[in-house]
């Protein structure tokens, strides 16, 4: 056999092995709902100044 042959017999009866028995995974299972706060001495002008600097040096990548 030369690469890339296979036995066309095998490629007839594919069958999935799946376990029926297998919980499925529950993404959902451990979400909150909550709050965040935080503390801070800036004020809400000098935080946006801080954003619009951090956008501007994302750019001169």
């Amino acid at each position: 056999m030369g690469f890339g042959s296979y036995d066309e017999s095998e490629q007839q009866q594919q069958t999935a092995d799946d376990d029926e028995d297998v919980e499925a995974v529950n993404v959902h299972e451990n979400d909150h709902d909550g709050e965040m706060s935080f503390e801070s001495d800036a004020s809400t002008d000098e935080l946006v100044s801080q954003l619009g600097a951090m956008k501007d040096d994302d750019g001169e990548d």
